[in-house]
């Protein structure tokens, strides 16, 4: 690739491509530089580093997620958006493991707009409960805990037991349903 055509966004693909195909530790911004056919010193006039390399990355992914959880939980509440919200999430897990482990999970000023709306688009899953406000916040963060929990543990292939994967996700589904539907 010439180096007139590098961009921003460009160089974020060539760092996703790197992660699809090796992982996330094959990150350098010398493999993004050789991806996309320039010296290392040439990606500089596009990221500062590789820690904004990581950041729009993150944007990026949290971009992509929420677009499909909100596309699947669009037109739903309750039980239905969240079991939309829920399947899309860990199918987009599935389908980019590397991508959603390259992602940045604590808060960060560079990924505070992207982690805002995909943190809106759970509260507006919990709307359907009638959850709002610290309520809403703290049903999050287990919802949260409770589906990050399960994909990292699916995607990296923690669960060896026969019992199929697709009936225990149903039933934490069933259970955080259960749980937001019970008042405390």
């Amino acid at each position: 690739m010439a180096r007139a055509t590098l961009s921003p966004e460009a160089v974020v693909d060539h760092a996703l491509r790197i992660i699809d195909e090796q992982g996330v530790a094959a990150l350098t911004l010398s493999a993004v530089a050789a991806q996309a056919g320039v010296a290392t010193p040439s990606l500089y006039k596009h990221v500062r580093n590789l820690a904004e390399l990581r950041e729009l990355l993150s944007v990026r992914v949290m971009n992509e997620m929420s677009d499909q959880l909100s596309e699947a939980a669009l037109g739903r509440s309750g039980d239905q958006a969240l079991r939309a919200l829920m399947d899309a999430w860990r199918a987009y897990v599935l389908r980019h493991p590397h991508r959603y482990f390259a992602m940045i999970q604590t808060p960060d000023a560079g990924t505070a707009e992207a982690g805002e709306r995909l943190i809106g688009i759970l509260l507006a899953v919990l709307r359907g409960y009638g959850l709002e406000d610290s309520d809403a916040i703290h049903a999050a963060r287990c919802l949260r805990a409770a589906g990050h929990g399960f994909v990292v543990l699916e995607a990296g292939g923690a669960f060896g037991l026969p019992e199929k994967l697709d009936e225990s996700y149903d039933l934490l589904i069933h259970m955080i349903s259960s749980g937001l539907r019970t008042p405390r």
